[in-house]
């Protein structure tokens, strides 16, 4: 922003002061015009280098405003100084840009009191010295916007983070918790029928290997940020309730699903059927899913322990998926008692979207 507004006051002075030279508003001189022509490239020029240096950056502005306010026989150059606490203000602080604004006013009053006897008596100087002020009021105004713009990109830059860091939180604990409660169940089926049925324990070991990969591969995905192309709900759901040995019942044709919804919704059964086979001890799961026209409803109840609504178990789970659903302006609804299982519903609204 400071560049910006320094390349256009100057090429507004080098327009004014061509104009009055080249209009005959005043004495032209060739020699003045050209070391004034140049000072403002000059001016361009240092503009466009690095702030690496800022002190001596401002020193060497500095100078050339006061070489071209010489040069310039229009005197209109004079305005290029409300630059100096504007660049001071954006690059050191509100004290300094106040302070050298006090002071270019001071000097420019100053030095109509030296060259210019009675100066306060005449409407021109003083209309002068009034705009010069105004000026530097915009100028500093300017630089305090500047300055609450790029601190609060800083704040949002920062929430921003903090937002894509629970999510990942989200993804990594909803995903692995899932995979490992699979795995716990294919291991203790496996150990249950290792003597009876040699069989059925290998598909179970087979099975908990798979569920092995599958969580490898989501803590990559999420640890590297990294999305898979959206897939269709239903087709998710199915492999789901196939792994986990739960019920799964569609009703409505899947349509206008966004991908955004199909991984909430998803990561809502995940957490749930997790819940009902970890805490739950649930022997039946049933995941249900209904596309409406202006909302999609997931619904997954178990014959579980339960547990007192009014209470909910501690823990990330429940409060993750609330923060995935309302995210999307969604609703989530835990119905539970103690010995007469769990049900969880979870209500997000139609996007219009169509999944890939």
């Amino acid at each position: 922003m400071t560049r910006i507004v320094s390349w256009a006051v100057y090429g507004i002075v080098l327009l004014a002061g061509l104009y009055y030279a080249l209009t005959g508003l005043g004495p032209a001189d060739p020699v003045r015009l050209g070391g004034f022509v140049a000072g403002i490239a000059a001016l361009f020029v240092l503009e466009a280098v690095e702030a690496r240096m800022p002190v001596i950056l401002l020193v060497a502005r500095l100078a050339l405003y006061v070489a071209v306010a010489a040069l310039d026989e229009s005197g209109l150059s004079r305005v290029l100084f409300v630059l100096v606490p504007f660049a001071a203000y954006l690059t050191f602080g509100r004290a300094v840009g106040l302070v050298l604004g006090a002071v270019c006013l001071v000097a420019l009053a100053g030095g109509f009191a030296v060259w210019v006897p009675d100066w306060y008596r005449d409407v021109n100087y003083v209309s002068d010295v009034l705009m010069f002020g105004l000026g530097l009021v915009l100028a500093l105004a300017m630089a305090d916007v500047a300055v609450r713009e790029r601190r609060a990109a800083e704040r949002i830059a920062d929430l921003t983070a903090v937002a894509e860091r629970n999510r990942l939180a989200r993804d990594i604990h909803d995903s692995l918790g899932h995979h490992l409660t699979a795995i716990s169940i294919q291991l203790e089926k496996a150990a249950a029928f290792a003597d009876r049925d040699s069989t059925v324990a290998g598909q179970a070991l087979t099975d908990a290997r798979r569920s092995v990969g599958r969580a490898l591969a989501d803590v990559r995905a999420s640890v590297g940020t990294l999305r898979a192309e959206p897939v269709r709900l239903v087709d998710a759901l199915t492999e789901l309730a196939a792994e986990a040995r739960a019920t799964l019942a569609v009703d409505g044709e899947e349509r206008h699903v966004d991908a955004a919804t199909v991984t909430a919704l998803y990561r809502a059964a995940q957490e749930a059927i997790t819940n009902a086979h970890r805490h739950g001890k649930a022997g039946q799961v049933t995941v249900s899913v209904a596309f409406g026209a202006a909302d999609t409803r997931l619904v997954v109840t178990d014959d579980g322990r339960g547990f007192d609504a009014a209470e909910p178990p501690a823990g990330y789970g429940l409060l993750g998926l609330r923060e995935r659903a309302a995210l999307l302006g969604g609703t989530v609804t835990v119905d539970s008692r103690p010995g007469a299982g769990t049900r969880v519903a979870v209500s997000v609204p139609t996007t219009g979207g169509v999944p890939s």
